[in-house]
């Protein structure tokens, strides 16, 4: 991985929706929504508090999360799109 996110950066990768529904009608690229559920690829250092100590994200590579739907930054690294956001935008881990 070329990218290493800074402080309580996270990178993730979008992970892909059904493209049927469940009675069978295929959805056009057009018509879909960006999924907001993705896999943690790296994470930052953490971030400052206070004191000047680095308090340890919650998150880490290889959890799968659900973010805000407009949540972070596009990124295109060796052609695959990512996310980098601020852990403040994960809502939650999938366990």
């Amino acid at each position: 991985m070329k990218i290493r996110p800074l402080n309580d950066r996270i990178l993730v990768q979008r992970l892909e929706q059904e493209e049927k529904t469940s009675g069978g009608i295929i959805i056009p690229d057009s018509a879909k929504e960006k999924p907001a559920e993705g896999k943690v690829i790296a994470v930052g250092n953490g971030k400052m508090n206070d004191d000047g100590k680095r308090v340890a994200l919650e998150v880490k590579e290889g959890d799968q999360v659900l973010f805000s739907k407009y949540g972070g930054t596009d990124v295109k690294v060796d052609g695959v799109d990512y996310l980098i956001m601020r852990e403040d935008d994960i809502l939650g881990i999938i366990e």
